[in-house]
């Protein structure tokens, strides 16, 4: 079992940024690909980045292409979602996800272990 717990969303005006950390526990962090989703209220959960075992391959969702950066620190145990250019329409619930499988994994049913959320609300 791996436990996600994510912190760090909040209030920010458009243009501003956040860093949304998912602290992770249970099981050794570097066999496990972490990635990020977001949900927006009235809309279904949607991949936003993920990053390999290594840390060395990342992947990112063409909404936040050039604007969010994807990192993890294994000697913490965390992972990150730097957000940066932020704009009214990334305002959703945030998670955390993890799994062992190799490869870019975008889709929700790829990943085994979550975290519960942070919410991330940007004013215009």
């Amino acid at each position: 079992q791996v436990q996600l717990v994510e912190s760090g969303g909040g209030l920010v005006q458009a243009g501003g940024s956040l860093r949304l950390s998912c602290a992770a526990s249970g099981r050794t962090f570097s066999n496990y690909a972490m990635g990020w989703f977001r949900q927006a209220p009235g809309k279904e959960r949607e991949f936003v980045a993920r990053a390999s075992k290594s840390g060395t391959t990342t992947y990112y969702a063409d909404s936040v292409k050039g604007r969010f950066a994807i990192s993890r620190d294994d000697a913490k145990n965390t992972a990150y979602l730097q957000m940066n250019s932020l704009e009214p329409e990334d305002t959703a619930v945030y998670y955390c996800a993890a799994t062992p499988a190799p490869g870019i994994r975008t889709r929700e049913y790829e990943y085994g272990y979550w975290g519960q959320g942070t919410q991330v609300t940007v004013s215009s």
